[in-house]
């Protein structure tokens, strides 16, 4: 079988498919197993699971190498276009991973944490008739990324979960509620929830998101036109 253009991992739930998929996309310096302990936790393992490597390398520490999507800065904006070009590649992973493994298209969720959120979301809010749903964890959306993206269609039926913690201590919670109100100013359908915690993912905050996949992207209420 031909490889694919980035480094996975992946959790394949039982049976033949298809299978409501989350593509997971890990924050600054980790890698391709760091989301993927998520799986049996995120409505009882139903989901295949597609944890994608950023390309780029970042030491860590002595002899250690972690992953990013995009260059950081320690003071500005990011680069724009660099969030872009990592764009494209998970676009061309995402056309592979359909090709490879039982995706059920109508249910493809995208979920970022930290870097990997900013991620989520050029690629939500640029295909949002793609995804059935976006998950950003402890992460933000830098104001100039919409008019960046080359076409913005309508958002108004891609429901979207922010999760962050009163006590970030690497991204502000203010940049969160900043991203809610970018995210209501498009009429993008947001679900905000903060917690008393730091830059992670807790108990707490795990089960609000099993439940809210189960509300918006295993079992959503449609409407009869």
């Amino acid at each position: 079988m031909r490889s694919m253009n980035l480094i996975h991992t992946a959790f394949e739930p039982e049976g033949a498919g298809p299978h409501p998929t989350i593509l997971a996309l890990h924050g600054w310096g980790a890698n391709a197993l760091d989301l993927l302990g998520l799986s049996p936790h995120l409505c009882r393992g139903q989901f295949l699971v597609l944890c994608p490597q950023g390309p780029l390398q970042v030491p860590i520490g002595p002899n250690m190498v972690g992953h990013g999507w995009f260059p950081l800065t320690s003071d500005g904006p990011i680069d724009v276009q660099a969030v872009l070009s990592a764009r494209e590649a998970v676009r061309t992973f995402l056309d592979e991973a359909l090709q490879r493994y039982p995706v059920d298209s109508k249910k493809l969720c995208v979920l970022g944490f930290s870097q990997g959120g900013v991620m989520a979301y050029s690629l939500a809010l640029g295909e949002p008739e793609r995804f059935a749903g976006l998950a950003a964890l402890s992460s933000w959306l830098p104001k100039d990324m919409l008019t960046a993206l080359p076409d913005v269609p309508a958002t108004e039926q891609l429901p979207v979960l922010v999760q962050h913690g009163s006590k970030d201590e690497l991204i502000d919670v203010g940049r969160a509620r900043q991203s809610v109100e970018i995210l209501r100013d498009v009429k993008a359908p947001v679900t905000y929830r903060e917690y008393d915690m730091g830059h992670e993912i807790n108990a707490r905050s795990l089960t609000d998101l099993s439940n809210w996949l189960q509300e918006k992207v295993v079992s959503p209420i449609t409407l009869a036109s």
